[in-house]
């Protein structure tokens, strides 16, 4: 089997907050208004990704890691996380505000639902004037103090507001409060897990009339109840060089601005390259294959490439390794 770049069908979620920029921006074929993410690389259990592009057409994901785990994943990947896919990447765009949310660390989520936890990243790709995120606490809080918040439909007053343009790029940890806010469209990379806990929901209702399922008991053992400034990811804006974002120990995330081509030499990485494009364009070549990448595209580039070619007149790319 050859590996070459390779791109997969975006699976569409819809959301009770979502729009339509991904049709609208990123040409997504979207048949809803409320379209919120495209999840672009996924073997979460029900939604897993398939090729789109060269002869591996129609095949999964999870298929090609079955047979050729090392040369697509990396042999370093593959002692960690076995023949599992350890991140999830998508795009999401935010109509209006998501619930107020926390994700579980790796071990409540392994004893709870037999999952990874959900370390996260954000890059704000668009954002209306005016547009926020909540990220953490305004202040150190109790369980005490945060469970008489949500009694009383005081959280929000708790909470840390951050203002967003393009560029801005957030780390969020496990346990970490936060949502996204209305008028935000952005790239998500996170660890491989669709768990989540909701403790707020602006008490609104799905298309049934029905409140959505809060998780207020499983969120109180998994909450960061201190204020922590942690979470804004301060990096280089250099042209035509690679400008390291996050470095933490479920993924590797560095931000490219291209004017003019660039040669990455892959040889020793042991493993797979993602790049998102969240800006202009770019053709991805390797030994094996090219394949054109867009803004709101994303291509995988299996680890067996010792030599990463991006040609491009203008791009700003978000480049994934583990």
């Amino acid at each position: 089997m050859t590996l070459y770049p390779i791109k997969f069908k975006p699976i569409l979620k819809e959301r009770l907050w979502g729009g339509t920029k991904l049709r609208d921006v990123f040409g997504k074929p979207i048949t809803s208004n409320i379209t919120g993410e495209s999840w672009e690389l996924s073997t979460v259990p029900g939604d897993v990704s398939v090729v789109v592009n060269g002869e591996l057409a129609n095949i999964s994901l999870q298929d090609l890691i079955e047979a050729e785990p090392e040369a697509l994943l990396g042999k370093s990947v593959v002692e960690r996380f076995g023949k599992e896919f350890p991140i999830l990447i998508k795009f999401i765009d935010a109509k209006q505000d998501l619930s107020i949310q926390l994700h579980p660390n790796d071990e409540l989520a392994k004893e709870r639902h037999n999952s990874f936890g959900k370390t996260e990243m954000w890059y704000i790709m668009d954002a209306d004037p005016g547009a926020e995120l909540i990220v953490g606490f305004n202040k150190d809080v109790d369980k005490r103090e945060y469970s008489e918040s949500l009694e009383q439909g005081t959280l929000t007053d708790l909470l840390n507001y951050e203002s967003v343009e393009e560029g801005d790029t957030f780390f969020i940890n496990t346990g970490k409060i936060h949502a996204i806010g209305a008028g935000v469209m952005l790239a998500e990379i996170q660890q491989t897990s669709d768990v989540t806990y909701r403790v707020f929901d602006f008490n609104r209702k799905d298309k049934e009339g029905n409140l959505r399922e809060l998780h207020t008991e499983l969120a109180l053992d998994a909450i960061d109840y201190q204020k922590k400034d942690d979470f804004k990811v301060d990096y280089k804006n250099s042209k035509d060089t690679v400008n390291a974002m996050v470095d933490c120990p479920y993924f590797k995330t560095n931000f490219l601005h291209l004017e003019k081509d660039l040669v990455q030499d892959t040889y020793s990485r042991d493993s797979f390259t993602i790049y998102m494009c969240v800006g202009g364009d770019a053709n991805i070549l390797t030994e094996s294959g090219e394949v054109a990448l867009r803004k709101g595209e994303t291509v995988l580039v299996p680890a067996i490439s010792k030599k990463i070619e991006i040609k491009t007149n203008g791009a700003k790319l978000l480049e994934v390794t583990i």
